[in-house]
This record gives C-alpha cells, sequence and structure tokens, in this order.
C-alpha cells in the first residue's frame, strides 16, 4: 500500500486526499438519484411526491447517524468507523439499482444514509487529528469542496452511464468504485499520526498537540455539548434546507421547467454545483486567512457565515421573478457559491469548540442538515405537485437563510468546551491525598 502512494507527498496531505476522495464520492452515491430521477420514475410509475421521498429517504437514518456515528468516531477512531461505513453505502447504492418498487428504493436509500450518516463527523475526527495547526477551516473547506465537486460531476457522470449501461447499472457500477476506497482507506490510515509509518517527526510538529491515539476514551460531556453546539446546529439546518432543495431539485428543475433534455439539464444542473466547489475553497481560505490576522474566530467564523447567508438569500430572489434560462443559472450559480462559501467555517466551529469531541459536536451540528434533508426535498416535491411552480421552492430556502443569518449571532465559536480529563483528575486526587 505505501508503493500506491508517492513517498514525495506527506503523509497529512495522503490523508487529506483519502479524505477529499471519499466527500466526492458520498455525494455522487447520495445525488445519482437526482440525475436517474426521471429514469426511475417512470419504469417505477411514481409522481413528484413519491419522488421527493426517495429523495428525502436518505436522511431518515442519516439524521440519528450524525451524532451517534460522531461518538462512534471518537470512541473508536475513524479508521474503522469510515471502513465500514464505505461498505454499507457502497453496498446500499448497488442495491438501489437492484429496486424494483417504491419500498425496495426506499429501503435501499434509508441504508444509504445509515451508511454515510458518520462519514463526515468520523473525517472531522479524523481532521482534528491530521489538520496541521491554522488549518483546520482549509481542511474543512477542501473537503466540502470535493463533496460539491462531486455534485457536480454527478450529473453528467450519471447521465452518461445511464446513456450506457442504463440507470441501474449506473447504480451497480458506482457502488464498485465506492468499495474500493474502503479498501485503500482501511489499509493506509491510522488514527494516532505518530504510529503512521510514513509520518514524519516535522509532520507531527505542526499538528495539534492533542493528536494522540486518535481514540478519546474520556466520556462525552453531553450536556454542556448540547448547549454549546444548539445554536450552531440550528444555523446549519438554515443552510440545508438550500443544500438539499438544489441537491435533490436542481437537475429536475431545468429538466421541467426549461423542458430541456438529460444532458443539457445535466449540464446547467453541474454549472450550478461548479460554483459550490469554488465557494468551499475559498471559504475555508479565506476564513482561516481572517484568524491569523484577528485572532477572532466570531469574525473568521461567524460572520463570514453571515454575509455568505444574506449574499445567497439575494441572488436566490431573482429566480422567483423571471423565467430565463441563462439567467436563472447564474443566479441559482451565485446563490449555491455563497451558501457554499459558509460550510469550512462552520466544520470548523465544532473543532473550535470541542477539539478532543470534534466527531460528537460535529455530528451534533450536522444533524440540523440531516433534519432539512428530510423535509426540504419533500416539501419541494408537495409544492411543485400541487401549483406546477418550479421557482416556488426556493423561496423556503430565502426565508430561511435570512433568519439563519439572525440567529448566527447566539454561536460562540471563540468559547472553547472547558472539559475536565479522567486521567486530570486522577493526578489532583492524588496530589490531594
Amino acid at each position: 500500500m505505501r508503493k500506491f502512494f508517492s513517498s514525495k507527498i506527506s503523509a497529512t496531505r495522503h490523508v487529506l486526499l483519502l479524505l477529499c476522495l471519499m466527500y466526492g464520492l458520498t455525494y455522487i452515491d447520495r445525488l445519482n438519484v437526482s440525475t436517474a430521477g426521471p429514469k426511475f420514475s417512470q419504469e417505477l410509475h411514481l409522481n413528484n411526491a413519491q419522488v421527493g421521498l426517495v429523495f428525502s429517504a436518505f436522511a431518515y437514518a442519516y439524521l440519528p447517524l450524525q451524532i451517534f456515528g460522531g461518538w462512534i468516531s471518537d470512541r473508536f477512531g475513524a479508521r474503522r468507523t469510515l471502513t465500514i461505513s464505505a461498505i454499507i453505502w457502497a453496498g446500499a447504492t448497488v442495491l438501489t439499482g437492484l429496486a424494483g418498487s417504491l419500498a425496495a428504493m426506499l429501503s435501499a436509500r434509508v441504508l444509504l444514509g445509515f451508511g454515510e450518516g458518520a462519514t463526515f463527523p468520523a473525517a472531522t475526527r479524523a481532521m482534528s487529528d491530521w489538520a496541521p495547526n491554522g488549518k483546520r477551516a482549509f481542511y474543512q473547506g477542501i473537503t466540502h469542496c470535493s463533496s460539491r465537486l462531486g455534485s457536480t460531476l454527478a450529473p453528467p457522470l450519471v447521465a452518461w452511464l445511464i446513456l450506457s449501461i442504463s440507470w441501474r447499472g449506473s447504480f451497480i457500477a458506482l457502488g464498485i468504485f465506492s468499495l474500493g476506497w474502503a479498501l485503500l482507506w482501511g489499509l493506509y490510515f491510522r488514527d494516532a499520526p505518530g504510529e503512521h509509518p510514513d509520518i514524519t517527526p516535522e509532520e507531527l510538529g505542526i499538528l495539534p498537540e492533542y493528536s494522540g491515539t486518535g481514540v478519546n476514551k474520556e466520556p462525552v460531556p453531553w450536556g454542556p455539548l448540547v448547549r454549546r453546539m444548539a445554536p450552531v446546529t440550528v444555523v446549519y439546518f438554515c443552510y440545508g434546507w438550500t443544500l438539499w432543495l438544489f441537491s435533490s431539485w436542481i437537475p429536475p428543475f431545468f429538466l421541467h421547467s426549461y423542458h430541456l433534455n438529460l444532458l443539457k439539464s445535466a449540464f446547467f444542473s453541474s454549472g450550478v454545483f461548479a460554483a459550490g466547489v469554488l465557494g468551499d475553497m475559498l471559504g475555508g481560505i479565506l476564513s482561516d486567512r481572517i484568524l491569523r490576522r484577528t485572532r477572532d474566530l466570531n469574525k473568521a467564523r461567524r460572520n463570514l457565515v453571515i454575509a455568505g447567508f444574506l449574499l445567497s438569500a439575494a441572488s436566490m430572489t431573482p429566480v422567483l421573478y423571471f423565467h430565463n434560462l441563462r439567467g436563472a443559472a447564474l443566479c441559482l450559480s451565485l446563490a449555491y457559491f455563497f451558501a457554499e462559501f459558509t460550510v469550512g467555517p462552520m466544520w470548523a466551529i465544532p473543532m473550535d469548540i470541542a477539539p478532543r469531541f470534534s466527531g460528537s459536536a460535529s455530528g451534533l451540528m450536522n444533524a440540523g442538515s440531516a433534519l432539512a434533508a428530510i423535509i426540504s426535498p419533500l416539501i419541494a416535491g408537495l409544492v411543485i405537485d400541487k401549483t406546477g411552480n418550479w421557482e416556488l421552492p426556493f423561496l423556503g430556502s430565502i426565508v430561511l437563510l435570512f433568519l439563519g443569518s439572525f440567529l448566527a449571532f447566539t454561536m460562540k465559536p471563540q468559547e472553547e468546551l472547558v472539559t475536565i480529563r479522567l486521567s486530570d483528575a486522577s493526578v489532583a486526587n492524588q496530589a490531594a491525598v
């Protein structure tokens, strides 16, 4: 396995590369149904509300696994957690291609959510130990940039696979590829950076001081952690509504609202998602740069989130008032860019607040997005069925983005959660005796 990776690249960058690949694959495997929707809905005789149910079914298991999966990654490490998760989500992707009914499709999507539920919290657990000091937002930004790159590639890739090997074959092929990633991760990654055969003393010197075993035996302080993360979770729900609306309905929006064919709708959808790739990357870079210059986490994290939300809502508003293909594509691209601009700062906040429990903290935050994943696609499908208006669902995103920009003031990334290690308490007790 060591020969597979070039020795000229550091171990930390190899880990980052593997995480970026995972983020991209998870989004391709969760969003392939958006492009395949017109095909499987026709074969399975589904209406828009039922298709929306298929889109949202992913989140039924994804939501509870955010918190539980985050705890697992803190307790048992990111190596085992992500390897097992990848095997499950890859199998679920294959099963989606074998589904012959609405019930079977829903079951496969729930299983996919179960497999992917722990992935981002577990990846955050890995980054807490493997991300160099001062690069938390950059690592979160670049990995989420990769997920949006997966969103960008998914429509044309899945459309090409559908035309080549059918919609069923597209799911099976993608599932097999994800199994390959599980093998690479399990063989290469180590929870403790110091135990990796390719790590150098120079790399260890720039990693966080708490980088140890990569496995935290300390009990999670759930009460204080939930209270500190609750405002962050609510704000991330407001963001998640837009994420899942775009992820689920942008390809069908271009296909039906502008009467395009599968390939042309995939092209315009990819343009929107490509803007998110740039937003994720720039948001993470700018957040860390502001932090280095100001040493102020409110300015580096919270203020960027507020600005991104407001600009995203403003960019989306014109879509409600005109029906022009290129104009809509431009506005939606800008809206997605500014929404994704907030992701790097947002995902750095759990690492700022609770670095030793970052898996659990990020799981609590992402539970907000997972809840939005259940509601947003389904509500959009119902609205479209009732009104026939494909632009109207964007109104909900505009309202929630404005709300989230005000609620963001309740987040306190500059205040790290203070806990007492069991080992420290033991030393203190012995000293008292």
